[in-house]
């Protein structure tokens, strides 16, 4: 078995394979003071939990875009499972030419969920991961990484919204019957998901203007379901995208990995 790990802002996700197969997810909460011995102690109560056996993982690859981590969690796979984890970064091959001005800048979440559309549905298409940010970004039909556009994810608008006006609440992120609302709660709801709805179309319109109509749009990330279902401008809604991608470097690796 395989761990695929993604290691978010807000989440951790994990991912299980066996051979091809996804065979179970959990998440964590991210926590940048956790030590090795609390990751690794979590890692195999969850597995516990699904009766796998950690002694079953025969490897394990991690995304990561919260640096702070990496050693903790590096060193909880290495004392729990006696395996040193491939980390997606440079050197690690991922099928994606990227084209930006700054490769290295590039998240590695991005590259991954880049991987996963690309070799899962082919391109063109657009990815829209609706994450703690919200990033929408072009591969081209032979794999090429033209850029993307960042957004604050809606969980961040709606912690603004509460943080930074005295008399406004926190409130549950879904959409209300009507645009009109005749309290405040309700009406929070409304301009956050009907707001992000628009400008969401809005982003796909101006980029397929740019880069043609013919791409296919495809989402993923926390909040993506709830806004893909909301939308028929978005073909696919894939919640399993990242550990995809995961699975797909992981693979391209291999060999590299086992010399």
């Amino acid at each position: 078995m395989i761990l695929v790990i993604d290691i978010g802002n807000t989440n951790i996700t994990v991912g299980i394979y066996n051979d091809q197969d996804l065979v179970s997810s959990f998440r964590l909460t991210t926590r940048v003071h956790r030590t090795s011995d609390e990751y690794g102690l979590l890692l195999i109560d969850y597995l516990t939990a699904r009766h796998i056996d950690s002694k079953a993982v025969e490897d394990v690859i991690i995304s990561s875009v919260v640096p702070k981590i990496n050693y903790s969690f590096s060193s909880a796979i290495i004392k729990y499972f006696d395996i040193n984890p491939l980390f997606v970064g440079p050197g690690v091959k991922s099928g994606i030419a990227i084209h930006v001005d700054s490769p290295k800048s590039l998240g590695v979440d991005r590259l991954v969920d880049a991987a996963g559309a690309y070799y899962t549905y082919g391109g063109p298409c657009l990815i829209i991961d609706f994450g703690t940010a919200t990033t929408f970004d072009v591969i081209n039909e032979k794999g090429v990484f033209l850029g993307g556009s960042i957004t604050p994810g809606i969980g961040i608008v709606s912690n603004a919204l509460s943080s930074m006006a005295a008399q406004l609440p926190e409130i549950e992120i879904m959409k209300p019957e009507h645009a009109i609302a005749k309290n405040t709660i309700t009406a929070m709801q409304s301009g956050l998901v009907n707001g992000y709805i628009g400008q969401t179309e809005y982003l796909i319109q101006k980029i397929k203007e740019e880069y043609g109509s013919d791409m296919r749009v495809i989402s993923t990330g926390g909040y993506g379901k709830m806004i893909t279902r909301e939308t028929d401008m978005i073909d696919i809604f894939d919640g399993d995208l990242t550990f995809k991608g995961l699975k797909i470097i992981y693979d391209k690796n291999k060999t590299n990995k086992e010399k």
